[in-house]
């Protein structure tokens, strides 16, 4: 293989060619009348098409060249004379190379291999790629390369462009669900000056104009309420979440969330809202409802079945199965000496609660491959949901595991400003600048009784599209400066 450094000198050299033919490729304009796929699928023989994309592959006859162009669609083969398109075009097209974006006029024949290909009329060189394409062998197998030149894995693997365009039919389905349900898309800040609808390490930045520090949001929550308070009484919000912690598998800093409000709802209705959607979007994505999660080698390592009626369990029954029928009528001490045995990863400074927390997401979770919606988790964990009339040491939540991690937690709301007002001041430590006092404002102006639900839409295409990793979901996932 030619160093890149010669590949991209015989390039440019190619370029000057060009320019001194009087060809500017960066300066040409073409309209192509259909997609390379669309003009396969319309298949007549002899029918005029004008077709454009990257020139993927090259076969040179003597006499006659087969390339083959590429656009988001799919390939075409394209079938180059020079008694066709004549001595000057010959010329200009001895000057492409892999990588190249051309426009082709032509007609569409059947070579006698059966290929589907456009007999070349003319042609108009679009743009003069400057560096070669990515093969196999110059390094897409490298994760470092596909995560940071996202370009380069998008160009090599078709794989990967499918999963993307499918993320693209998943957000416009849950769009469409939500809409016919009556929901309103909203929009809602993400600089917020007190972070707030979860417990996590916000990213800080400072606005100079006002002369004060901001924080990038870590979740919709809080204004989606306000907008109850106001009278809209479906409302929901696909957008960005920022959180200053760990990278991971399943964690990646900025995120994706849908949240989802409904007045006169509670978990129960959402309970019903996420196992619809995600049916109606599995079932417009695949066709069916289970999902095969496939390795390298195409083996089927795990199938998620999400048949309705998803599996209901409790938290507390979950966690008595693991960690023994005794686990709440331990002693805190004796709780965290049994969670470390178990293999639990406990902090020093871990209150009792999050002791079993922690013995739940370690050695719970990760096992609730299909389906199942976790109910009546412990009020700490929560202190936006309502409590349990029949358990009120439990809120009425659940979270939703599919594919052994958390896709979607939803609860019954609490509108009560007084009670809310003393378990943020909880969850706060007794700080009072860390309380949203205009969240709290406006519920005391009064907000109906509601179900609301967060949906995490990296997880969930995780879950969809059979990818293992995060980053394998999002186009540019977040990586430490070269």
């Amino acid at each position: 293989m030619e160093p890149i450094d010669s590949l991209i000198e015989q390039r440019r050299a190619k370029l000057n060619a060009l320019l001194a033919k009087g060809i500017n490729p960066f300066a040409n304009k073409f309209t192509p009348g259909e997609a390379c796929a669309a003009a396969r699928q319309q298949y007549t023989e002899g029918r005029p098409v004008a077709l454009a994309g990257r020139i993927t592959a090259h076969r040179d006859m003597g006499k006659s060249h087969f390339i083959d162009i590429k656009d988001q669609s799919g390939r075409i083969q394209v079938y180059v004379q020079k008694p066709v398109i004549g001595d000057e075009q010959w010329e200009i097209f001895k000057l492409l190379d892999l990588g190249d974006f051309i426009g082709v006029k032509g007609s569409l024949f059947t070579t006698r291999t059966g290929e589907i290909s456009v007999k070349c009329e003319a042609f108009t060189v679009l743009a003069k790629a400057l560096r070669p394409p990515p093969a196999k062998y110059y390094g897409l197998e490298d994760t470092e390369i596909r995560y940071r030149q996202r370009y380069l894995d998008l160009i090599a693997n078709d794989p990967v462009k499918q999963v993307f365009l499918h993320r693209s039919l998943i957000l416009r389905e849950m769009r469409n669900f939500l809409q016919s349900r009556g929901f309103i898309e909203v929009e809602t800040p993400m600089m917020q000056s007190i972070p707030g609808g979860a417990a996590a390490q916000p990213f800080v930045t400072f606005h100079n104009a006002l002369g004060c520090q901001f924080y990038l949001r870590i979740a919709l929550e809080l204004y989606l309420k306000r907008l109850l308070v106001g009278g809209m009484d479906r409302v929901f919000e696909i957008g960005r979440n920022f959180r200053n912690e760990g990278l991971s598998r399943r964690h990646n800093p900025e995120f994706t969330m849908l949240e989802a409000y409904q007045a006169y709802g509670d978990y129960e209705s959402m309970m019903e809202l996420v196992q619809s959607m995600i049916c109606h979007i599995a079932d417009q994505i695949h066709g069916a409802y289970k999902i095969e999660h496939k390795d390298a080698e195409g083996n089927v390592t795990k199938t998620i079945d999400l048949s309705p009626p998803w599996r209901r369990a409790r938290y507390k029954d979950l966690v008595r199965e693991k960690a023994g029928a005794d686990w709440f009528e331990l002693s805190p001490p004796e709780r965290r000496a049994r969670a470390v045995s178990l293999g639990a990863e406990i902090g020093k400074e871990y209150e009792d609660f999050e002791v079993t927390g922690a013995v739940f997401e370690k050695l719970i979770e990760p096992t609730l491959i299909q389906p199942t919606f976790v109910t009546h988790l412990p009020k700490e964990l929560v202190p936006l949901a309502k409590l349990s009339p029949d358990d009120p040491s439990t809120v009425e939540v659940f979270e939703c595991c599919i594919n052994g991690q958390e896709i979607a937690p939803a609860y019954t709301e609490q509108n009560d400003p007084i009670e809310q007002r003393e378990r943020l001041q909880h969850q706060a430590g007794g700080e009072q600048q860390k309380l949203d006092e205009d969240f709290l404002v406006a519920l005391e102006h009064g907000m109906p009784p509601a179900g609301g639900l967060g949906l995490g839409i990296d997880r969930l295409c995780m879950m969809l599209l059979g990818q293992e990793s995060i980053r394998d979901v999002i186009l540019f996932p977040q990586m430490k400066p070269k």
